[in-house]
């Protein structure tokens, strides 16, 4: 039996059963003994085909007829594929055998093979039940802080906004039973005399084959059976569509095609159709809309309105035609639908560039709170906390502060272009040659590339009218807009090259011009229609482009509402197609000195003020319980500098100052010390738990980004301490699965009010002329510190205004077990404050408040004392001097604790002259006394030993710097008469320049 001839009965065989037994279908028959009954439906349903042709009056036999006059029709190279080969003799038997009675003795029909080939085909077939609970995957549409449009998200294949079938209105649904199956209320899933209609036009008229599939098929087909063009997909499509039928209502059906289908413009069901073809919801369609939209589903592509309008045209005046016969439109109103304009909308060719971060992490935020398996598992609805301005700025500083670093360290590394382009310009150029002369013309690409690509054929030839040729995109440009970057969240202009000769190198912009190219790096290495990434800038002659290459540092930003937690931007690395962990929530780091601040803390909470004198020297803690090692730590530059302020200390991130709070800055012991500092940051949720070993104190446990910010928010809120997050809430169908409830802060009791008010001032310290002193013109309103791990490993900054914190961090990902360093010298302060700045000028710029730095609250001011004293020896002075924020019982009364871990006595003794004095190192003439007397009588300090950073060139001015410091004065500057003499001896010795990120974390000097 022919091959084709075994699958036309096998689908005939199915027919026949749904038509006439649709309660009964039998889906396995045996082969050797249900032949007499296949042989029965077959005829049954041939009948029953004879009496529904019957009924509109059409001769069955004259259309096999008409259709078998013209063998080629059937076998010939103009038959559809699906007929190859079929025998015209055996069809015309196999028809006079079932459809007329006839039993003729050369009979081609084998039951056998016929049952074989059925009950193969209906083997694991799909329930109709699982289409009646089915959830289509829909689109869900995410939304930013202000209720705007952020993005989207869907699983491939399910852009759509689900709807229900009573928010569609009537005229719209009729226009799509019109135009694509009008028995549809009264056929039960498989409309017969679709069926035979499309066989015989398939059979007469060769060409794109018919289908006769009812709406109810194409919900089976689209949802359930898969639309493989084949013989078995009908046969398994026809048997659940009439099972869908007994178990779903027509309006149901309907719902789930109209929900369902594909309408072109990246569009899956009517509701996002509407939207993106007109711009409004389906219920507001009119009637040439309407009529339109109805006749996109035969062929989405080929009835575009955007590619070819005329078609769409002819189409919906069918559609419109369609109406009037059911009497749904009038003559009238079908003339005024023909005649009126398309009415699209401009399409949206915009993709999404930035959030991919953000979106992943909303994702998971759902399936914690909200229940939701998946933001593309339904159409969703999910606001956000997020300020979609600020976001990408974020992602741009992140992306250009990778960048600038691995250009600067001599790390860049160029891989090669982000694609090429030579393929589609060829194809571009093939379907519309440019007109020859024409200056928006595009070399021909063929052969090698660098052989094909040759942008000087562009130039017109001399004589020319430029002008007059048709003004057309060169193909270059074309293919450009078309081209999907691999990096597409990186925010750098994308450029094609168009020139590499010796005259110079020249790429294409997006916007058509075209710019001079600055290869860097990649000089040699690329080829013409290569894309790459460029900064564009403006230059003599026209625009200059500068390569921008995909650094392998990693980096991730992050930005909080304090009073709120509402993150409000979240960078988690580089680029999200690079890599999807997100390095803010997913991963934790050493945080290096930007845990210093829990220490001095527990510091100002045990009752040291500010001013208290610390020595910056050399210490040994015991081992904790008696077992263990000792411990000794350096500070990054090695050596110390003697007795130093708490606020120095933190303010130049002194280690060995931080490692001598724990013995008896905080608690008389080391141990009980460390105990209490890490109670803090338990309470403060920086940790789950905390490890006891003093390092800790350092920043030597690694934190996760977003417990850290939520640290730093806590400060800005004198220990309030914010829950951080991005989800507000999801809905479905306008019904809320989840609403964010809104949470006060909690307050870390750990520490009161003063000591994180005190110790706010001390982190504004660092942005005003500590380690992030790059942050000085701002530091009016921005208080920080900067952190750097182990062999600069991590580079830090985590900074608060009153409104939010800003968290940075940059590193390599050492995946791969291999600890890779940022190189000696590429600390927080270098690497990191630059992003930070970055960021925070984004904030401002997208509507986060620019405010100075608040006082104490009012909870907090009865506690606290203003007084002025010399910032470098901390003793109090009679005018002038720098404002000291101190801590006072509420009655006045304020405890001094300047000598309290360095007596008077011992700071006696260290003079020079004294008797066994030991000034730990210092030349001889370095004053120590003198000075010390003198600060305490109000007299101005000269650079000695108490101030370890004499040599330090003075800073600006105010009017230099254009912001004064919180204090309303800069507490550095020079008093009158003041020598540049080094404390260590010699006038105006000329010594190394600190760092300004002293911030390494353990014993030995760092080695390259």
């Amino acid at each position: 039996m022919n091959a084709i001839l075994i699958k036309l009965f096998a689908t005939a065989l199915t027919l026949s059963q749904v038509t006439t037994r649709p309660d009964a279908v039998r889906t396995q028959f045996d082969a050797a003994t249900d032949g007499p009954e296949v042989v029965r439906l077959l005829r049954d349903g041939c009948a029953h085909m004879r009496k529904a042709f019957d009924i509109e009056d059409i001769n069955l036999d004259e259309l096999i007829t008409t259709a078998m006059e013209d063998p080629s029709t059937v076998a010939g190279p103009a038959a559809p594929k699906i007929l190859h080969g079929l025998d015209l003799n055996e069809l015309n038997t196999s028809y006079k055998q079932f459809c007329k009675g006839e039993n003729p003795a050369n009979s081609p029909f084998d039951a056998k093979a016929v049952i074989e080939f059925y009950d193969n085909a209906t083997k694991d077939l799909p329930s109709a039940e699982a289409l009646r609970d089915k959830a289509l995957p829909g689109m869900t549409r995410i939304l930013d802080g202000a209720g705007k449009p952020f993005a989207e998200t869907s699983e491939p294949n399910g852009r759509r906004i689900v709807v229900p079938i009573t928010a569609v209105p009537n005229l719209v649904q009729k226009a799509f039973i019109a135009a694509e199956d009008k028995r549809f209320e009264t056929h039960h899933g498989i409309d017969e005399r679709g069926v035979i209609r499309a066989f015989i036009a398939n059979l007469a008229s060769p060409g794109r084959p018919a289908g006769g599939s009812t709406i109810t098929q194409q919900v089976v087909k689209n949802l359930s059976v898969g639309d493989d063009v084949t013989y078995e997909r009908k046969i398994r499509e026809m048997i659940v569509a009439s099972r869908l039928e007994r178990i779903l209502t027509k309006p149901q059906i309907l719902g789930l095609y109209l929900n369902g289908i594909y309408l072109g413009r990246g569009a899956y069901g009517i509701e996002m159709a509407a939207q993106s073809y007109f711009g409004k919801s389906v219920g507001q369609l009119t009637l040439p809309e309407a009529a339109l939209l109805a006749g996109m589903p035969k062929g989405p592509n080929f009835y575009s309105p955007d590619k070819y309008p005329d078609r769409a045209r002819e189409r919906r005046a069918y559609v419109l035609a369609r109406l009037k016969e059911e009497g749904t439109i009038t003559e009238t109103e079908m003339s005024a639908a023909i005649k009126s304009d398309l009415g699209l909308k401009p399409i949206e060719t915009a993709r999404r560039d930035s959030g991919f971060y953000v979106v992943d992490f909303l994702n998971r935020e759902a399936r914690t709170f909200a229940g939701v398996e998946s933001l593309t598992s339904g159409s969703l609805t999910v606001r956000t906390t997020i300020n979609a301005g600020l976001q990408r700025a974020v992602e741009e500083a992140l992306q250009d502060g990778l960048a600038n670093y691995e250009r600067g360290t001599g790390r860049q590394v160029f891989t090669g272009p982000e694609l090429n382009l030579a393929d589609s310009v060829r194809r571009i150029q093939a379907a519309t040659p440019a007109p020859e002369g024409s200056a928006s013309a595009a070399p021909a690409v063929t052969g090698a590339r660098a052989e094909a690509a040759r942008p000087d054929a562009t130039k017109p030839r001399r004589g020319e009218k430029v002008a007059a040729a048709p003004q057309k995109k060169p193909a270059w440009l074309l293919a450009l807009e078309s081209a999907r970057p691999v990096l597409y969240d990186v925010h750098w202009p994308m450029a094609v090259v168009l020139e590499t000769g010796r005259g110079g190198m020249k790429v294409g912009l997006a916007d058509g011009r075209t710019a001079f190219l600055d290869p860097g790096i990649a000089r040699g290495k690329l080829q013409p229609y290569d894309v790459i990434r460029v900064k564009v800038s403006a230059g003599k002659g026209g625009p200059r482009a500068q390569l921008r290459v995909r650094p392998t540092v990693q980096g991730a930003a992050l930005v909080i509402e304090n009073q709120t937690g509402r993150i409000l931007a979240m960078a988690g690395g580089f680029s999200y197609p690079l890599s999807q962990l997100n390095r803010v929530t997913q991963t934790v780091r050493q945080p290096g000195s930007t845990l210093k601040p829990l220490t001095y803390l527990a510091a100002l909470n045990a009752g040291l003020q500010p001013n208290t004198l610390v020595m910056d020297s050399a210490v040994t803690l015991p081992p904790i319980g008696g077992t263990g090692e000792s411990w000794s730590p350096k500070n990054y530059e090695g050596g110390g500098s003697g007795p130093t302020t708490l606020r120095r200390g933190l303010e130049f991130s002194k280690n060995l100052v931080t490692a001598r709070l724990l013995q008896g800055g905080i608690a008389p012991k080391a141990p009980a010390s460390l105990k209490r500092v890490c109670d803090i940051a338990l309470e403060a949720q920086i940790y789950a738990e905390c490890e006891p070993y003093y390092p800790f104190v350092l920043g030597a446990q690694p934190v996760r980004m977003l417990d850290l910010a939520g640290f730093y928010a806590a400060v800005a809120n004198e220990g309030a301490r914010p829950a951080p997050y991005a989800l507000e809430s999801v809905e479905r169908d306008g019904k809320p699965l989840y609403t964010h409830a809104a949470k006060e802060p909690v307050r870390i009791a750990s520490a009161d009010r003063v000591a994180f008010y005190q110790l706010k001032t001390m982190l504004q310290g660092v942005t005003q002329h500590g380690t992030a002193a790059a942050l000085a013109k701002v530091s009016a309103y921005v208080a920080g510190k900067t952190g750097t791990s182990e062999n600069e490993n991590d580079a830090w900054f985590a900074g608060l205004t009153n409104e939010i914190s800003v968290v940075v961090w940059v590193g390599y990902d050492n995946a791969d077990g291999t600890r890779k360093t940022l190189g000696r010298g590429q600390t927080g302060g270098h690497v990191s404050v630059p992003i930070a700045s970055s960021i925070l000028q984004a904030a401002w710029a997208n509507g986060i408040a620019k405010t100075p730095l608040r006082g104490p609250s009012p909870e907090a001011r009865p506690f606290i004392a203003d007084l002025p004293i010399d910032p470098r020896s901390g003793a109090r002075v009679a005018g002038g001097g720098f404002v000291e924020h101190f801590r006072t019982s509420g009655d006045g009364r304020m405890a001094d604790t300047q000598y309290r871990l360095v007596p008077r006595e011992t700071l006696y003794a260290m003079r020079p002259d004294a008797e066994d004095g030991d000034l730990a190192g210092a030349d001889d003439g370095a004053s120590v006394a003198g000075d010390y007397y003198g600060n305490m009588t109000g007299e101005r300090p000269r650079a000695d030993f108490l101030d370890p950073f004499g040599e330090r060139p003075a800073p600006r001015s105010r009017r230099a710097q254009g912001d004064v410091d919180l204090y309303g004065q800069d507490p550095y500057k020079p008093w009158p008469g003041q020598t540049n003499r080094s404390p260590f001896g010699g006038d105006d010795e000329a010594r190394r320049p600190r760092r300004r990120d002293p911030d390494y974390l353990f014993g030995e000097d760092p080695g390259y």
